[in-house]
């Protein structure tokens, strides 16, 4: 199973005032697929996960706005609730069959932690938590990026071993390198938009399958 890559966000003086505007402000930052704009799903709870959503709107028929999603909200968005979304947005994808690249729709998940929901949860997962979907969507595969030049490990099975021998390529590996780039650089101009829309305590970029998920992408970058 592919590994997944988070981004958490931590907001100073999150209060019952400036809850929804937080929201509101986070939401007309996250970029929009050209082919499937606006959010398409919202789920509202209270007090805690185990509890049934307080609010749940199928929006896939008329995609929301984020106007739209804090005018669903209203004053039922409260500091022992949290938010549910859906989104997505478009980023570099290489078919694995043809080895041929298409900016294709990924799907975003978007989750607000008010500050009395769930004991607290906010503090470890963030005020505003996004899955950002697949790590190798910013990390390659198959170490071939960001490892100082060594040697990839041996493929662990027919497909590995086939993508390994096509980017054995020195122009189709450049490719992959750049759109890799591209990726993880759409990532970044998103976190600058975050942080000029919002009063940010701090951030952090993890992944299941890295360490130190944001050297990595730094590595990548660089072109090491």
């Amino acid at each position: 199973m592919s590994n997944r890559a988070y981004l958490k966000i931590w907001c100073r003086s999150v209060t019952a005032e400036t809850l929804l505007p937080m929201l509101r402000g986070f939401l007309e930052t996250v970029p929009s697929s050209r082919a499937r704009p606006g959010f398409s799903q919202l789920v509202l709870r209270a007090v805690d996960m185990a509890e049934a959503p307080a609010l749940e709107r199928d929006l896939r028929a008329s995609p929301a706005s984020p106007a739209d999603v804090a005018a669903f909200l209203g004053e039922s968005f409260q500091m022992d609730s949290a938010v549910e979304l859906e989104a997505w947005w478009d980023l570099w994808v290489i078919d694995s069959a043809t080895g041929e690249w298409a900016e294709r729709p990924q799907r975003l998940e978007l989750v607000c932690y008010a500050p009395e929901f769930e004991h607290e949860l906010w503090r470890d997962s963030g005020h505003l938590s996004v899955d950002l979907g697949f790590e190798h969507l910013f990390t390659g595969h198959a170490g071939l990026l960001g490892n100082g030049g060594t040697s990839p490990s041996a493929p662990q099975h027919p497909a590995e071993e086939e993508f390994l021998r096509r980017m054995s390529q020195p122009e189709t590996l450049r490719e992959y390198a750049q759109r890799t780039r591209e990726n993880i650089r759409r990532l970044q101009g998103w976190i600058q938009r975050i942080a000029q829309a919002l009063t940010l305590d701090r951030f952090a970029l993890t992944s299941e399958g890295e360490e130190d998920f944001e050297a990595r992408l730094d590595a990548i970058e660089a072109g090491n």
